[in-house]
């Protein structure tokens, strides 16, 4: 019986410290349904809310703006976290996005974004271009 305890302890440490090495975590805040979800190449509107995880400061949003991004996701023009971590979206799914520095920003940083920050992203899909409403 002891012997099942430690090991599952160090399964479970185990785990813990491989989810921490991951570039990317995503957890669905919410999920909808659709036929048609985003994929590599679609040009998506994408509205979003971006903190550091240090210490929670915003650092840029659209919603402030009251203008979703758009472009083209998988295609490389946006960091790598949102190029992975908005594939299989339906317009309408919110997702957090907490993205390593290797899929942000990296050892450069950006404006406001010091280097090696982690990120952490609420995002929501809000429609995939050329998709009728109908399709989805």
């Amino acid at each position: 019986m002891r012997f099942s305890s430690v090991t599952a302890a160090i399964t479970l440490l185990l785990a813990g410290a491989w989810a921490l090495d991951k570039p990317l975590d995503i957890q669905v805040q919410h999920s909808t349904e659709c036929s048609r979800k985003s994929a590599r190449g679609d040009k998506v509107e994408v509205h979003y809310r971006g903190t550091l995880e240090k210490d929670g400061s915003e650092f840029d949003a659209s919603y402030n703006r009251g203008q979703p991004l758009s472009f083209h996701v998988g295609k490389g023009q946006v960091i790598k976290g949102w190029d992975e971590g908005l594939l299989d979206m339906c317009p309408g799914d919110k997702r957090r996005l907490t993205i390593q520095p290797e899929w942000g920003y990296g050892a450069k940083g950006m404006g406001p974004i010091p280097a090696n920050s982690v990120l952490i992203f609420e995002t929501e899909l809000v429609g995939i271009g050329g998709v009728k409403r109908d399709e989805l």
